[in-house]
Parts: structure tokens; C-alpha cells; sequence
């Protein structure tokens, strides 16, 4: 099969991928397949595996040609992986993508646009309610954004972690600190990057610890005028949920 080289010029940023996976024996390869598509010429792929019992790690050593680290072992959950992930980077931007996405032709588009460390770029990812929306200062704070729609520089992580107190939103936690933080600011740019399943945890579990300080961090990085807004919002929602259990 005649395959084709991809030149990367000295000057192209690299942007490292961190996949964290778990037994995604299923869908691993397609999300590495869709990579491999991509047209920008400099990704490199870091992939956390916290000790598949199924098809996994056979996966990853059939990708080991095209995969810059990856490693098996016992981890402390997903936002552990990934710290782990970033020690392993040589990217100047960092993505993280999930076992079960897949990217699109369009992450091309948003890689060839990076052009400032002190911002946090991010696109459209499709959902099963349709492709995201942009937000607002307001939206942010009460929603987060999805991380497969965002590209960090890797300044981000030379001064940050993921919290690993909380187990499911610790990306929206680090990115509600990051928007008010004086040091990076969030740029939007209309393309559809990726497609995110909302079958993973993040999308059928809660974050107890999160939601019970979730208020807290509002305040501390929004102000008080959006806090206000948030808990009316939050008041609102828990009420009607109250409603359609009677």
C-alpha cells in the first residue's frame, strides 16, 4: 500500500494529543484513525491507559509506530491519567481528546489559527443536540465549555493541573479559573472539530464534589452579579426537577 510521508516545516507548532482510555477497546481506533487523517502535520498522540482488561493495550501496541508515548498502569481516575499525559509532552499545544470521539477535518483548520500562548482556543464540537455554541461571560460560568472543543497552549500546563479532588469536572473547574485569571483569555473560531459522545462519564455521571463547591467557584472567578444569576438559575432548575418527580 503506497502511503505518503507528511513534511512538517521547522517553524509548525506541534500540538500533543492526550487520550486517556479505560477497556475502549471498541472505539479506539477510530478516534486514532481520525488523527492519523488529520492534514496538519505536526500532532503527536500521548496516550494514558489506566490497565484495560480488554482489547486496549493490543490496540496500542499495533499503533506504537504512530503513537509518541503511551503507557498501561493503574491511575487514580481520568483527570489523574491526564496529568500524567502532560508530563510526556513535547507539543507547544496541548488537546485532549476521548477514547470514544472522533475528530474532524476541521481541527486542521483550528490547529493552522493557533498563534498566541496566552489564549485558549476553542471550536464547535457536535453534539447529540447539534454542534456547540459560543459563549458568553454568563454562559461559561453557568455551562463550562466541552475540552474536546479546546486547544490549551501548553503554558496553560506549565503552571496548572487538573484537580483530582473532583473526578468528572475538574476540566471545567481548571477552565472557569483560567477564564478570569489575567494570564490567558478564550478566543472562538467557527469550526466543527470534533464529534463528542455523550456516553462517557462525563455525560452520564455527576461530580458531587464539583457540584457542592460549584457555587463557590462561581463567585470566586465570576463575581458576585453572575453568582446571583447562577444560583436563580440553579434554584430554578432544581425546582422544576422537583416538579416532573411529584
Amino acid at each position: 500500500m503506497l502511503t505518503t510521508r507528511k513534511i512538517v516545516k521547522a517553524n509548525t507548532p506541534k500540538i500533543s494529543v492526550i487520550i486517556v482510555t479505560y477497556n475502549v477497546a471498541e472505539t479506539l481506533q477510530a478516534c486514532l484513525d481520525s488523527i492519523y487523517q488529520q492534514k496538519y502535520p505536526a500532532i503527536e498522540i500521548v496516550v494514558i491507559d489506566g490497565l484495560s482488561t480488554d482489547g486496549t493495550v493490543k490496540i496500542l501496541e499495533a499503533n506504537t509506530d504512530r503513537i509518541a508515548y503511551w503507557k498501561s498502569e493503574k491511575d487514580a481516575g481520568i483527570y489523574d491519567a491526564m496529568n500524567k499525559g502532560l508530563k510526556h509532552i513535547t507539543g507547544d499545544w496541548v488537546y485532549f481528546l476521548g477514547a470514544d470521539d472522533v475528530l474532524f477535518a476541521d481541527f486542521t483548520q483550528l490547529a493552522y489559527e493557533l498563534n498566541a500562548n496566552d489564549t485558549i482556543y476553542y471550536g464547535r464540537v457536535m453534539t447529540l443536540g447539534g454542534p456547540t455554541i459560543p459563549v458568553n461571560e454568563y454562559g461559561f460560568a453557568k455551562y463550562g465549555l466541552c475540552h474536546q472543543a479546546m486547544i490549551y497552549p501548553k503554558a496553560v500546563f506549565d503552571k496548572y493541573l487538573f484537580n483530582t479532588r473532583y473526578k468528572i469536572s475538574a476540566d471545567y473547574a481548571l477552565n472557569m479559573e483560567l477564564y478570569n485569571s489575567g494570564e490567558f483569555h478564550f478566543e472562538f473560531k467557527d469550526h466543527l472539530v470534533a464529534n463528542f459522545n455523550q456516553t462517557g462519564v462525563s455525560s452520564t455521571s455527576v461530580d458531587k464534589v464539583f457540584e457542592k463547591e460549584r457555587g463557590g467557584l462561581v463567585r470566586k472567578y465570576f463575581g458576585s452579579k453572575i453568582w446571583l444569576r447562577f444560583l436563580f438559575w440553579r434554584f430554578k432548575k432544581n425546582l422544576k426537577g422537583q416538579k416532573q418527580m411529584e
